[in-house]
């Protein structure tokens, strides 16, 4: 790719983030306000069986000193294979998505996670190993229940999860990798053309709750916007256009004294001088 065209691309990507980067007719109008029907708040589920999770949160032992969670968090690519329970994905679950209520009849549910216009407009799929009372295998979160379906069993996740994440092959050890989808029309909706542009905020508030969430259970994750994209869509049956995979978080259970090797990535920083 030449210099030129790489600098346009840029500037497209920088015109696209402002708030006025679009030029819009002063007519126009979002399907909000056209009174059009608005899509459903959350996916159906796609399985007639589910799992419903604990929530007696109580009985986890979390970190609650508020600014020690805040500034031990850190990103973990090291995982040291203990079994996670189950109570502890439920209470990560909670803390990406869960719901604790509904305004008006149906209009949006009021989640543990902010999102503009309270559309929250992702959807949560798992690629669960090595966890308490759960079958290895991926599965679907169903935030109205807070249960979890299995949409398949799988006996070893490893290929599966190298090719999902583009052959980032620390995240093989990994409990659980969290895979968010993003449901365009539930954000098209409200914002219309600058919906695209304000899902970024959104997913990065999930994103922050699953990291806190997870130093205060010592649990240890790390975010990832590497991932092969039409790979995961077909894995999980998405269609690709309407509903596609946008992030996705490794999370397992640490072990303080593997800390060490949690800089070896970065040894081409010292190598290098930088």
């Amino acid at each position: 790719m030449d210099e030129k065209k790489i600098e346009a691309q840029i500037q497209e990507g920088r015109t696209f983030l402002k708030t006025d980067g679009f030029e819009v007719d002063e007519d126009y109008e979002t399907d909000q306000q056209l009174g059009k029907k608005q899509p459903p708040l959350v996916k159906a589920p796609m399985r007639e069986e589910r799992i419903v999770l604990p929530k007696d949160f109580d009985h986890l032992d979390m970190e609650n000193d508020f600014l020690k969670v805040i500034n031990t968090r850190r990103s973990h690519r090291v995982y040291c294979g203990r079994k996670m329970k189950l109570l502890e994905l439920s209470c990560l679950l909670w803390c990406a998505q869960g719901i604790e209520g509904i305004r008006g009849k149906s209009y949006a549910t009021l989640r543990t996670v902010p999102c503009g216009g309270a559309r929250h407009e992702f959807e949560c799929y798992l690629i669960i190993q090595n966890t308490e009372g759960l079958k290895d295998g991926l599965y679907h979160y169903l935030p109205w229940y807070h249960a979890l379906e299995c949409l398949k069993e799988m006996d070893d996740l490893k290929e599966v999860i190298d090719h999902a994440l583009d052959e980032q092959i620390w995240a093989e050890k990994a409990n659980v990798i969290f895979l968010f989808s993003y449901v365009c029309y539930r954000a098209e909706w409200r914002y219309g053309v600058d919906a695209a542009r304000m899902i970024m905020a959104d997913v990065g508030h999930i994103g922050e709750n699953l990291y806190l969430a997870c130093t205060s259970m010592h649990l240890g994750g790390c975010g990832v916007g590497a991932l092969d994209g039409t790979y995961c869509d077909a894995l999980f049956n998405l269609d690709g256009k309407e509903e596609f995979m946008l992030y996705a978080m490794p999370v397992g259970t640490i072990d303080e004294k593997d800390a060490v090797h949690e800089d070896d990535i970065y040894a081409f920083v010292k190598e290098q001088g930088l």
